[in-house]
């Protein structure tokens, strides 16, 4: 059989009701020819209907890639698992996908990106499913929203709560996909695929044997074809065995903005005073406080957000080596990007497949991680998953609740007040105008971190704002160390409506983190 097919002919193989598992991480890897051949399809042919699309990462609208929106039409998606949906600054306009899940036409969940992994490998293995206590006390738990982001997926559970051995554990029953659209450089005549320009592995192995394994079938978009015995075994990532139909889009992008890149796929190494800086504000203030956490020789993880300012300040104060970072698509070491290029790092030492990475996760294995929050509240609990009546601007948890399931030490940055005007000075931070509301809360939207669990397990959280540095104790959330400028009564404990304490004990924070130059930072 002719593997090389044109995307439409391939779009033909998908039965109706099919459980479609997607390989993609928004801006990059997203095999989008395939998925806007599968929405021209239903829209000429009226097929394929009622399909569930599973993304473990995310396929969304980013920086002009439509991904998962290709697929937002009534009658072709019946139903959507994904680690994460659209947001972001593209999105002006609220993606069809977000439309179809705020109207309820679609039954919607955001489940975390490595239990969706693991309901992969479970699924491969013909596995009751995925037992885990990640998400537990969580929106993940079925005694808050089970995932569910709507009327019509709460209507459909997904997950139970069970006992096991005397503890409680989360259940996910089996999905199981019976098509894989995976992403690859090139492929030779026989299916075999080489990931030579991709920014990383993701998870397109794992979906691809899940669905051999179920009987199904593999789609791999990829941007040439070689001849047979052309491609080194080594380099082979996905054996042809696997591979079904191979579609292939010249035009296939790095990520959603990168034609290509050496230095993001590995093969050349970009010099250290080549990256851009942080610039200097308030933001990056904060994300130098947090990398005064870090000890050389730590690994650690990195989220959206201000924290993807961390790897800046190490840079300039010449540790670009210092601390290893890890980031769940899969890159370990050199410079993780941001922009349109999030979730590739420059500079790597290693890419290891998504799944793998999420398996490190999960067991806390890394050393510290840094992630952002929306709100918190007085428990300690993390939002960073939904938001109000714009929740197409959160992307979800993606790989959030995994990553903190076990962290051992855990830095959330954000701003203390949402719209505040804060003058930063030489020696000190001005509160010119007080904020719209406070991020510290009585009861987060999305408890997208647990602090009751982060307590009951010792995992040392701190949270790092431009006013003060607030630890979850026992006795809830204190502000230990206070921003230049700031007075603890008016710009803390008052705007927090007492939410936030202030230790006796409290110290003021180094005013090197104001200048507008290196502060001297030593891991």
């Amino acid at each position: 059989m002719k593997k090389v097919v044109p995307a439409a002919e391939a779009a033909r193989q998908i039965p109706d009701g099919a459980v479609l598992s997607v390989s993609s991480s928004s801006t990059l890897g997203c095999p989008d020819a395939m998925l806007k051949a599968i929405g021209e399809r239903f829209t000429t042919e009226g097929h394929p209907r009622n399909i569930t699309s599973l993304h473990p990462i995310a396929a969304g609208d980013v920086y002009g890639v439509k991904g998962m929106d290709h697929l937002a039409k009534d009658g072709l998606l019946a139903r959507v698992l994904a680690g994460s949906y659209p947001s972001g600054p593209s999105s002006v306009e609220m993606p069809e996908i977000w439309k179809m899940i705020v109207e309820d036409r679609v039954a919607a969940y955001n489940v975390p990106s490595g239990i969706m992994f693991d309901m992969h490998r479970e699924a491969a293995a013909h596995r009751p499913g995925v037992l885990t206590k990640v998400g537990l006390e969580t929106f993940v738990d079925p005694n808050l929203q089970g995932c569910a982001m709507n009327d019509k997926g709460a209507a459909a559970p997904i997950v139970n709560r069970v006992a096991f051995n005397g503890e409680t554990w989360l259940h996910f029953p089996n999905v199981i996909p019976n098509v894989a659209i995976i992403r690859a450089t090139t492929a030779d005549e026989r299916g075999n695929l080489t990931y030579e320009h991709e920014g990383a592995y993701l998870g397109g192995l794992e979906q691809a044997i899940c669905v051999r394994n179920n009987g199904g079938v593999v789609i791999a978009q990829v941007k040439r074809v070689t001849a047979n015995g052309s491609l080194r075994p080594h380099d082979v990532r996905v054996p042809g065995h696997l591979v079904d139909y191979v579609v292939v889009d010249a035009d296939q992008k790095q990520t959603t903005e990168t034609a290509y890149d050496p230095a993001i796929s590995g093969e050349i190494m970009r010099p250290w005073d080549s990256f851009s800086l942080a610039n200097h504000g308030i933001e990056k203030v904060i994300a130098r406080r947090a990398a005064m956490e870090l000890r050389r020789g730590m690994t650690a993880n990195l989220g959206f957000g201000i924290s993807a300012m961390v790897p800046r300040v190490l840079l300039e104060e010449g540790h670009p080596d210092g601390v290893t970072w890890a980031i769940e698509q899969g890159a370990v070491g050199g410079v993780p990007l941001t922009g349109f290029a999030f979730g590739c790092a420059s500079n790597a030492d290693a890419f290891v497949p998504s799944p793998q990475q999420f398996i490190y996760f999960q067991g806390g294995g890394f050393d510290m991680s840094f992630l952002s929050f929306l709100e918190v509240d007085v428990e300690g609990n993390v939002n960073v998953s939904k938001l109000g009546k714009k929740p197409y601007l959160t992307a979800g948890c993606g790989g959030f609740v995994d990553i903190t399931a076990r962290a051992k030490n855990i830095v959330f940055s954000g701003w203390f007040e949402a719209g505040a005007k804060v003058k930063l000075l030489d020696d000190k931070i001005e509160i010119a105008e007080p904020g719209k509301f406070t991020k510290m809360v009585d009861e987060v939207e999305h408890v997208t971190f647990s602090g009751k669990r982060a307590r009951e397990q010792g995992q040392n959280v701190l949270y790092v704002t431009e006013r003060c540095v607030i630890a979850l104790t026992g006795n809830g959330l204190v502000a230990t160390e206070i921003m230049p400028g700031v007075d603890p009564a008016e710009h803390i404990v008052g705007p927090s409506q007492g939410r936030v304490q202030v230790a006796e004990n409290a110290k003021i924070m180094p005013k090197a983190l104001l200048a507008d130059a290196p502060m001297g930072l030593a891991l």
